[in-house]
């Protein structure tokens, strides 16, 4: 009969093995500073991709390690932005304090919104997600005297980052902050997934119904890791207000909801870079296709995204892996 202590301390070195920071992570958080080298006139771009990599990284919490389908994180994310917006028109524009209390507020909200979410799976889930999104869509066009409505929000205004980098016309000050709010993001997400709670997530993924049976409490779990998660898609919406000074409705719209999805379908769901790879690709195939073809750009994304589909069902990051795998063997 095997030792239970045994097999639970070999459970945790596995854990610590799979936490530890391998060469390709190591070469990635390199080459992030590459735009400021070689790319300056894109260091806005890259700001703009290191945002939408934040946001994938809070839908693939939920979606590519728990299993929780959506399809109106955009709801969380709008909600970051605009009390980024609202806090500065109160007079208050310190960014860093902004940002906080931003992603605090949108957890909050997400805290609540999970005890519907937890409740549901599947098709009613997918629903549930995508009535809240518009839901919240239509609450803010209809709140014009607070949202500003299909004006947007006027008047915010952020004062400089620790009081001395002012945001400026090129994106120095604006790729920096949101590059490092994605580094403290991307470390507690790798502190997540790669511990014992990470990997009873990934259990309730793959059979909701077995984890009661070995005792563990699933609905508190999802609660958790999609209050994280709306914290985070929240903070993404907060860089957003603070490194534009505005906020549109589209912040809410179900077309980010499907972009961030398109994202992690394209870099790969539940592998951590998957969102952020994803990111990237899109962000810079919309930017270069819609330079070429303003009006039907996003029927180029979709040819990749069917090739992407067809030939790598586990998204470029997964098919790059199993290809290293490959040539190991």
């Amino acid at each position: 009969m095997a030792d239970p202590t045994t097999d639970r301390s070999g459970v945790h070195a596995w854990i610590r093995r799979q936490g530890r920071w391998n060469a390709f992570e190591i070469a990635f958080w390199i080459a992030v500073f590459v735009p400021f080298f070689f790319f300056p006139t894109y260091l806005t771009l890259a700001s703009q991709i290191a945002i939408a990599a934040l946001f994938a990284l809070s839908v693939d919490l939920i979606l590519g390690y728990a299993g929780i389908i959506t399809l109106g994180h955009a709801m969380f994310f709008g909600l970051g932005a605009y009390a980024a917006g609202l806090l500065t028109k109160t007079g208050w524009g310190e960014p860093l304090s902004g940002l906080l209390i931003s992603g605090l507020f949108v957890a909050l909200v997400g805290f609540v919104v999970s005890f519907v979410i937890v409740r549901v799976q599947h098709l009613a889930l997918l629903m549930i997600t995508l009535g809240l999104g518009l839901l919240t869509l239509e609450l803010a066009n209809a709140m014009s005297w607070l949202t500003g409505g299909t004006d947007g929000l006027q008047g915010v205004s952020v004062w400089p980052i620790f009081g001395t980098f002012d945001y400026d016309l090129w994106g120095y000050t604006a790729y920096s902050y949101t590059l490092a709010v994605l580094f403290v993001a991307v470390l507690v997400a790798r502190r997540i997934v790669h511990s014992s709670f990470g990997l009873s997530l990934r259990g309730i993924r793959e059979n909701l119904n077995r984890m009661p049976a070995i005792g563990a409490p699933y609905q508190r779990r999802l609660q958790v890791i999609y209050t994280i998660s709306a914290g985070m898609a929240g903070l993404a919406g907060a860089l957003l207000t603070q490194t534009t000074s505005q906020v549109a409705l589209d912040v809410l719209s179900f077309q980010r909801s499907a972009d961030v999805v398109v994202m992690l379908i394209l870099g790969g769901t539940g592998r951590l870079y998957g969102g952020i790879i994803g990111a990237i690709i899109f962000m810079v195939a919309r930017d270069q296709l819609a330079g070429i073809n303003p009006q039907y750009w996003y029927f180029w994304i979709g040819i990749l995204l069917m090739i992407v589909v067809l030939v790598m069902p586990k998204g470029i990051l997964g098919f790059l892996a199993q290809a290293w795998e490959r040539m190991r063997r």
